[in-house]
This record gives structure tokens, C-alpha cells and sequence, in this order.
């Protein structure tokens, strides 16, 4: 009833401004004595007033409607994911008040616009948040090889200045537990960290999607799925909003290309002082498409008010042409200032790789030509040694190709006892080690419980490890150390200075896998 009572004054103002300056304009008409420009004035000035009005308005119904006490109601659904208190969960009274309007339902559930937060640290103050919606798909989900691709090759920095928001567009509880608990399992340090959050709406949010008309001799399921998907990526981007200055909006089905983070950062800042309302980083819908998080507010009421009508990137088109087409000139022109409101990014840094399509029965090779190749393996120059495997590797991606920083390994799949040793022609002065398991297309072939071994050129060091005097490493077996093991598909780490003068180093698979194995990065620092 609050918000009737708002709704009802903003509707008088808004009237009797209009009614003012119509009867003006009518009078100056019929008086034959028409002054354009007097006109004019008098209407911006009802418009302004009218503006001004409006957040009056919106001061008096937020304090109507209490909503300071909404910010801390977002509860977990998700068995055994901690729960913590997310004081973005809750869209801003801006957006709750213009929802109102093209969503009328939402009068009726007062939290239709707080998401239920099931993994999140509420991070925000970052440069870049980038959006990915997901829904159940029929046949296959991409959704953790897609995190993984955006993950592969940050550094610390990087991440410490980033969010990833997977929106759960769902209204099923178990689902996006499900969905909640296969990112956390996946990506533990970086949900830890704050990195990775998981959100999902309330069921309340969506209205009833059986009144929707047919247009463009799309089926009712076709139009269903695109009005869904506006309302889907408007809730996404009303909740980033207030988390950084960036935000980008991918999909649940791609890679990314490495060194995406900077590139986009780079391309952004370059444009800063110019005008443009996106920047493309695919040309493929919707993908990459990066905005001023300022800009949300008006490209989110823009969606809302048309979600019923066209898909989500002809919305996005009609935004361009309403800015700066001018119906008096050509379409040309028209598409020569649209030009200059999206700027293009070559190469493309996102690559659609999905299949099947989030609408049932859609089959999309979509593939971006922009994106060019992907470097698959990082090369080091290693000291020189003799290797061995039982592991069989696939065509010609042999393990001393790898080695050499020539190719990436790429195996059958381990089992137990299976190993890779690198015995050194002579014994070297390891300071460190990385091996990195899968690569950006093939990330899923990582090695499993599988440990990093050295081999000491001095027996007693093993002694030692044995006694408990270097307890940051285990004993194995045929006098090799246990220095490390792969997390998350990569081992990496430093040795103490006792531990340094090497004859051999191995890894050693202690499981076996349901995947094959694939190295795109081996680096023995001497």
C-alpha cells in the first residue's frame, strides 16, 4: 500500500505539469503567436521539476518502506556452504523504485529484489565485476570450465582486484546448492578469498510468464526463454552495480583469452575521457560487452522497460539508436554514431565454445573469427635431463617436447603408480618449480592427488626428513622427498636451501583418474 501511496503522488505531479504546459502551448496556439523556443524552455523546466519531484518521492518511500532493514535478510539455502552477510544482496532503493514501474508484481513481495547469497564476501571497491548467468541446461554445463578459464592465469594482484558473480537463474533451491557446492569444490581458495561469489534470485522476482504475447513468429517457450533472460541479466546487473567501476558481461559457455584482465583494463582506461556506452571485447550477442558501472542504472530500466518485447541485444541496439540516431538523417549516419558509442576490441578476448543453448532443443556454433588462436602451453628453458614416463602420451604431444618448451604433454589417462621423472645430466641447484596440469581449452585433464618429488644428492638430507628436522617435507620412497603436491591442477613451490642440490625430481600419481593428463607448463628454476 506504500508504495501505491508514492506511485499516486509521482502520477498527480507528473499530470499537473502536463496539464500546466499543454494549456500554455494550446494557448499560445490558438493566440497565433507561437514562440518554439518559449516553449521549449517551459517544458524543460516542467521536466526538471518533474525530476525533482520524483526524488522527493523517492526519499519519502524509502523511509516508508524501511528499507535499511533489508540489506542483512539474504539467507543460504546451501547445506554446508557458510553463510555470510552480504550487504550488496540487497538492490538499491533506485532500482527497487523504477522496478515498480514495468514490474508491477513486486508490489506484492517486498524482497523480490534481494538475492539469496550462497557463496560471497560481499567484496566490492574493484576494477573489473564480471557477470555470468547460468541456468540447468538439458545436455551439458560449461559453467566450471568457464570459471576455470577466467581463473587460469591470473596473479594475486589481479584477483585481489576482481569479482565474478555467477547468477544462479534459477528458482530451485536444491539447483543452485548444487551449483553453489560445485564451485566451491572446484575453486576453494578463491570463494575463500572472495574472488567467486554465487547468487540467485528470489522466485518472486520473475512475474507470470504465461501472459506473454508472441511476436516475431517466435514460439511461447522462445519467448518465455528471452524475456527471462532480459529480466535475468537486469537483476545480475543491478546487483554489480555498486561493486566496482567495470563491469563485464559474459556467459556460462566460453574462454577467455589469456591476459584478458589487463587487456580490458588497458583498452578501458585508453577510453576513459571519451564517450561510448560499451566496449565489445567478442563480437558474438552479448558476450564481453564491458560498461561504466554508472551507466547500469539507465541500461537496466532501459532492459526493463521493453523485457517483453525483443531479445536482449536488439534492447541493446535500440539503446545506441535512441542516443545518438537522428530520425532525420540517413541510416548511415545512423550506424556511423551508433559506431562511435561501442568501441571494438581486436582481438576478441572471449570465445563461445557451448554447444547445446540454455533453450532446449537450440543447437549454436557460434564461434568468434576475431579471437584468433590460443596459446595453449608456456614455454620455459629447463636444465638439461633425461626423462622417463609409464604414462602414454597422445599424437605427437610427447613429454620432452614439453619439456623443451616446444609443445604441451598430453596423456592417457594416469592410474596409480603412474610417474613422470626428470633425472638431470648433472645435479643441479633447484630453487623452485611450477607444473601446471590442463591449459585454457582442455582444463578438465589435470593431475589428481599427485605429489612432487625430489631426489637429494645428499643421502642425509633424507635422514633428516625422516628424524622430523625438516618437517615441511615427507619421506617417500626409493629416497625421493615429498616437496609439494598439485592443487586445483597446479603444483608450485620453493625449496629450502637443505633440500636444493637435486639429482632427479618426479611426479607421482597416487590415484587413478576418470581424465586424461595434460602439462602446459613445466619450469625447474635453477
Amino acid at each position: 500500500m506504500r508504495h501505491n501511496y508514492g506511485t499516486l503522488l509521482i502520477v498527480f505531479s507528473m499530470g499537473c505539469l502536463f496539464v500546466i504546459s499543454w494549456h500554455s502551448a494550446q494557448k499560445d496556439y490558438t493566440s497565433k503567436q507561437v514562440d518554439l523556443a518559449s516553449l521549449f524552455e517551459r517544458l524543460q523546466q516542467a521536466e526538471q521539476r518533474a525530476t525533482e519531484l520524483t526524488t522527493e518521492l523517492n526519499f519519502v518511500l524509502k523511509h516508508l518502506d524501511n528499507v535499511t532493514q533489508t540489506t542483512n535478510t539474504s539467507s543460504s539455502h546451501a547445506q554446508g556452504v557458510d553463510k555470510k552477510e552480504d550487504v550488496n544482496a540487497s538492490i538499491s532503493m533506485s532500482y527497487q523504485t523504477s522496478s515498480l514501474f514495468y514490474l508491477p508484481h513486486l508490489r506484492h513481495h517486498k524482497d523480490s529484489l534481494v538475492a539469496n547469497a550462497y557463496l560471497g564476501k560481499g567484496r566490492s571497491g574493484v576494477s573489473l565485476v564480471l557477470g555470468i548467468p547460468t541456468v540447468h541446461r538439458q545436455k551439458q554445463s560449461y559453467l566450471v570450465n568457464t570459471i576455470a578459464s577466467l581463473l587460469y592465469d591470473l596473479s594475486p594482484q589481479q584477483k585481489d582486484d576482481m569479482v565474478i558473480i555467477i547468477f544462479v537463474a534459477e528458482t530451485d533451491p536444491a539447483f543452485v546448492t548444487s551449483v553453489a557446492e560445485d564451485v566451491r569444490m572446484n575453486f576453494p581458495a578463491d570463494v575463500s578469498a572472495g574472488l567467486v561469489e554465487v547468487i540467485s534470485p528470489p522466485a518472486s522476482f520473475y512475474p507470470d510468464f504465461s501472459e506473454l504475447k508472441s511476436t516475431f513468429g517466435d514460439s511461447k517457450d522462445r519467448v518465455k526463454w528471452r524475456t527471462k533472460q532480459n529480466l535475468d541479466f537486469s537483476f545480475l546487473m543491478m546487483y554489480a552495480q555498486p561493486k566496482g567501476t567495470f563491469y563485464v558481461q559474459l556467459e556460462d559457455d566460453i574462454v577467455a583469452k589469456l591476459g584478458y584482465s589487463d587487456m580490458m583494463k588497458t583498452f578501458a582506461t585508453g577510453v576513459s575521457s571519451e564517450e561510448w556506452l560499451y566496449l565489445e571485447f567478442s563480437q558474438l550477442g552479448f558476450i564481453g560487452k564491458l560498461f561504466r558501472t554508472s551507466d547500469l542504472p539507465m541500461v537496466v530500466e532501459f532492459f526493463l522497460m521493453f523485457h517483453k518485447d525483443k531479445p536482449i541485444d536488439w534492447l541493446l541496439d535500440h539503446i545506441l539508436w535512441v542516443k545518438v540516431c537522428n530520425p532525420e538523417k540517413d541510416a548511415k549516419h545512423c550506424n556511423a554514431e551508433k559506431s562511435r558509442m561501442k568501441r571494438r576490441h581486436k582481438p576478441s578476448l572471449f570465445q563461445h565454445v557451448g554447444l547445446h543453448s540454455s533453450l532446449p532443443g537450440k543447437i549454436q556454433n557460434l564461434k568468434d573469427k576475431d579471437f584468433g588462436k590460443q596459446p595453449l602451453f608456456t614455454p620455459h628453458k629447463n636444465p638439461g635431463a633425461e626423462l622417463s614416463s609409464s604414462l602414454k602420451h597422445y599424437q605427437t604431444h610427447s613429454l620432452d617436447k614439453a619439456y623443451r618448451g616446444q609443445d604441451f604433454f598430453w596423456g592417457l589417462t594416469p592410474t596409480a603408480g603412474d610417474y613422470i621423472h626428470i633425472l638431470f645430466q648433472q645435479p643441479q641447484r633447484v630453487q623452485g618449480y611450477l607444473f601446471r596440469s590442463g591449459n585454457i581449452e582442455t582444463n578438465g585433464d589435470r593431475f589428481y592427488n599427485t605429489t612432487v618429488e625430489v631426489l637429494p644428492r645428499d643421502r642425509s638430507v633424507v635422514e633428516r626428513v625422516q628424524k622430523g628436522e625438516l618437517p615441511q617435507y615427507q619421506a617417500s620412497s626409493d629416497g625421493f622427498i615429498v616437496i609439494g603436491s598439485f592443487v586445483n591442477g597446479l603444483a608450485e613451490g620453493v625449496l629450502d636451501a637443505a633440500v636444493q642440490e637435486l639429482t632427479a625430481l618426479r611426479l607421482l600419481v597416487h590415484t587413478d583418474s576418470d581424465v586424461w593428463v595434460l602439462l602446459s607448463e613445466m619450469f625447474i628454476k635453477v
